[in-house]
């Protein structure tokens, strides 16, 4: 793996696709405990607010997490694995420099008929130098007849702010991924991304989060989207945004 040019490449344009990184046999385990764990038709989890202002249908989970009252080690094992691998931990540090951190693993599971994610940043770009690092992980493909396929906007983790606008339209220079099992995709907090609707039956992918040393652990709580910054600790918008007039 040349890591050198993976660096290179990910601060140009902040992100990365890596295809087949993981082996099936990795990814199996993840997917059976995702689809035992959310069953046929999952209750929403977050506020009704959030879902309907942020424009994002998704249900997260917490498999690594053993505060949570759902927590199972039986559950969490292949998660582990992931979470310990040498070459994501390699790769990650060749990225994010020596001393980075782990923040948690979550995954997130859209239905059937539900809007996806809306344009949005992981974490203000307010200090350049303070983001985390999503380590999306797929364990089954994303194709057109589902759906929820991940949109990029290349290089606009140096373009500060989303601007503020309508939280689903497309972009000029937007990029369409549809990962396929055993993708690894790697994206800046600050890189402007969304995840398409979802037609097919359900969608979901595992991000295991990551921070360069020296960032506070709590740096995604607040994420900006394009109509407003909401804050996940409190629940609440703690900031209205409007496009420029």
């Amino acid at each position: 793996m040349n890591y050198k040019q993976l660096s290179k490449d990910f601060w140009h344009d902040g992100y990365l696709v890596l295809e087949d990184f993981f082996e099936p046999e990795l990814m199996d385990p993840i997917d059976s405990n995702i689809r035992g764990h959310f069953g046929n038709n999952p209750e929403f989890w977050h506020e009704k607010e959030f879902l309907s202002k942020s424009k994002t249908e998704v249900i997260p989970w917490f498999p690594q997490n053993p505060d949570l009252p759902d927590y199972s080690e039986k559950m969490a094992a292949p998660f582990d694995t992931i979470e310990q691998d040498q070459r994501l931990g390699a790769l990650t540090a060749s990225l994010l420099g020596g001393g980075w951190n782990p923040l948690y693993s979550m995954v997130m599971y859209s239905k059937k008929g539900t809007v996806g994610q809306a344009w949005h940043q992981d974490c203000p770009p307010d200090d350049g130098e303070q983001f985390n690092m999503n380590r999306l992980v797929y364990t089954r493909e994303i194709s057109d007849d589902i759906g929820g396929q991940t949109v990029v906007m290349p290089e606009s983790h140096r373009m500060g702010e989303l601007p503020a606008g309508e939280p689903h339209e497309d972009l000029d220079g937007q990029v369409v991924l549809k990962p396929r099992r055993g993708t690894l995709v790697l994206l800046h907090g600050h890189t402007w991304h969304r995840v398409l609707p979802i037609t097919g039956a359900f969608r979901f992918s595992t991000n295991y989060r990551a921070c360069p040393a020296g960032t506070p652990t709590d740096i995604t709580d607040i994420c900006v989207y394009r109509n407003m910054r909401y804050c996940f600790s409190t629940n609440s918008v703690i900031e209205e945004r409007l496009p420029a007039i």
